[in-house]
């Protein structure tokens, strides 16, 4: 029943944040809302549905290594083991606003998170931070973008949620029909993917906070997985990193800060988040600059590079978790050879790419 419940949860999150988005965005359009405005607003809240119902049922339920687990995995799935894959299909085109805008903006509110925890918690004012700073987030890209290519970022977003068909009678009944059955999916499907989650680590020996890590954050992060790769398939390669950084910046200000404010008591941080998780959380952010720089793509040696790394996380996780003998030893060398190294490719790298555009 436990694999049932898994299963049917992330099944019903990903049909109703489908469900959500497209019945929202065809109302919004009905009420002269711009297709471009949609995109950036009601698209980008709703593709964080999933995200967002399991930390705030999470929270509600008392849970809050798994509301905690879920947007710092996701995060680090997002990068590692997302675009890894992603990159591997096809090596990905990285614009210039995400080098100088974006990318500094996700590494900004992983620090501004990680700050607000280091209390060992997450208040109603925390979540009001978070929250508010995602609505100043949004609201400039909808400005700034009005001011560019809008016509074209129309189009692009009138043809992916069919706004440019006529509307057909009864249109406004159907797609609020729509946004309250993607909530209902939704809730139901939170419901289900955070108790099987919860009845896993009991009976895995994991502690909720690895459940949250890894099962929930890979499953919550479905439909990325799902956008990136056909996009890439498809030759939208810029679209399948946007999409990734755009997803982590709403997760940590929108899902964190919903799932904050909600929560009938501070949500607990746990120590061994604040040790670990989060500072690789903020590492795969700021590891994000040298590879995006270089070159404005992502390669596929480097595809494989984070797809390693997160194969290496997820293990050191489920070690130190069940206590395995040698999860002391695995941890020491990632710390005292993989990541030194790494990070001095990386910075090699930076400086080769900086050298050739002067």
């Amino acid at each position: 029943m436990t694999f049932v419940y898994l299963i049917a949860g992330l099944v019903l999150l990903v049909a109703g944040a489908e469900v959500l988005v497209r019945g929202a965005a065809r109302l919004a359009a009905q009420f002269g809302i711009s297709p471009l405005v949609i995109g950036l607003t009601v698209v980008a809240f709703g593709t964080s549905a999933p995200e967002t119902a399991v930390s705030v049922q999470a929270s509600l339920n008392g849970s809050g290594d798994i509301a905690i687990g879920n947007v710092v995995g996701s995060n680090i799935a997002n990068v590692l083991l997302i675009l890894g894959m992603t990159a591997l299909v096809a090596p990905l085109v990285v614009s210039r606003q995400l080098i100088r805008l974006d990318v500094p903006i996700m590494i900004g509110a992983s620090l501004v998170t990680f700050g607000l925890a280091w209390d060992g918690q997450l208040s109603r004012i925390d979540g009001a931070i978070l929250f508010s700073a995602v609505v100043i987030y949004t609201l400039f890209l909808v400005i700034s973008s009005r001011r560019e290519s809008a016509a074209a970022a129309d189009d692009e977003f009138a043809k992916e949620f069919g706004l440019d068909e006529p509307a057909k009678p009864h249109a406004g009944l159907i797609n609020a029909g729509l946004v309250l059955a993607g909530l209902v999916l939704l809730v139901v499907g939170s419901n289900f993917l955070v108790e099987g989650a919860v009845a896993l680590a009991r009976a895995l020996g994991l502690s909720e906070l690895v459940i949250g890590l890894t099962v929930i954050a890979v499953g919550t992060s479905l439909p990325e997985l799902a956008t990136s790769i056909m996009a890439a398939f498809r030759g939208e390669r810029d679209i399948a990193v946007g999409n990734i950084v755009g997803s982590n910046i709403f997760n940590l200000l929108c899902v964190l800060g919903l799932a904050s404010l909600v929560s009938p008591q501070a949500i607990g941080v746990s120590s061994n988040a604040l040790a670990f998780d989060f500072p690789v959380m903020i590492a795969v952010a700021v590891a994000c600059l040298p590879i995006f720089f270089a070159g404005y793509c992502i390669k596929r040696w480097e595809g494989a590079l984070f797809l390693a790394y997160y194969v290496a996380y997820t293990l050191y996780l489920v070690l130190t978790s069940t206590g395995r003998p040698f999860a002391e030893t695995f941890g020491d060398a990632m710390i005292g050879y993989a990541l030194p190294l790494t990070a001095i490719t990386l910075l090699v790298i930076a400086a080769r790419a900086w050298k050739v555009q002067r």
